[in-house]
């Protein structure tokens, strides 16, 4: 396959334009898409959450020509490429980089909504909404005791590092997948009067404000949170590509 055809198989699931739609409406920056192209053909592809260099040596070993990322392989304007930079790596391998990163945070059935979904979402109110998906999400389940909602989510994210605060019993959630917490995000928690928040990578004074007007305030690691949705974006590529290989890449040191 060429690498272009690879780019609108990941757009048909999780559209670049969402990314951009996402920018422009909330002032938020990304940088998704076809972020090295090496001109290959590809037939093996290694799915990453992050293009780490444990991740480039795996595309190496498998043969791949191709990885394809959560979080993009170049973020800011690169000043200058060093020997130990994945990115050098990969142009050094032939290995071209696809990186899908707001697009599928917000894409319907991407990864905000999975994490959601292993909460028990069956329906959810959305901070942010999109054209075609959105971002955060609030939403009821049965009532259960805080521990055994933890449980359950780790034991489908597999992660057992998860920082819990408070003792109330779940019911209602507003979770934000990746680095979700923030002033935004928990104020608009607070207006929908959840009692539980789910997310990752906060700032002190935003967990003590939460915890101080009554929320439990779930907090797994960034990379867990991500890991699960990006797994089934994964299996939906693979099902719907003509890619004689697809390998994903977990981190467990991450999780």
């Amino acid at each position: 396959m060429k690498l272009t055809e690879i780019y609108k198989l990941v757009d048909k699931i999780a559209p670049f334009s969402i990314s951009q739609e996402y920018c422009e409406k909330y002032g938020a920056y990304d940088n998704s898409g076809i972020l090295l192209d090496c001109g290959k053909e590809i037939t093996c592809a290694l799915f990453s959450l992050d293009c780490s260099m444990r991740a480039v040596e795996e595309a190496k070993m498998i043969n791949a020509e191709l990885i394809i990322t959560h979080h993009p392989a170049i973020y800011t304007p690169l000043k200058e490429l060093t020997a130990d930079n994945p990115v050098t790596e990969c142009a050094k391998a032939g290995i071209s980089i696809i990186s899908a990163h707001l697009n599928l945070d917000c894409a319907k059935g991407g990864i905000d909504d999975s994490l959601a979904e292993v909460l028990g979402a069956k329906k959810a109110l959305r901070m942010h909404e999109l054209t075609k998906g959105g971002y955060g999400s609030v939403f009821e389940i049965e009532k259960l005791p805080l521990d055994e909602f933890v449980n359950r989510a780790k034991e489908t994210l597999k992660t057992e590092r998860v920082l819990v605060y408070g003792d109330r019993p779940v019911q209602k959630i507003a979770s934000f997948c990746g680095a979700g917490m923030d002033d935004e995000t928990v104020a608009f928690a607070l207006s929908k009067d959840v009692d539980t928040f789910v997310s990752s990578d906060p700032k002190h004074h935003l967990v003590a404000e939460a915890v101080e007007k009554g929320l439990n305030v779930i907090l797994f690691t960034h990379y867990a949170a991500e890991n699960y949705g990006f797994m089934q974006f994964y299996q939906k590529i693979k099902e719907k590509s003509p890619l004689a290989r697809a390998e994903f890449f977990a981190d467990e040191r991450l999780m």
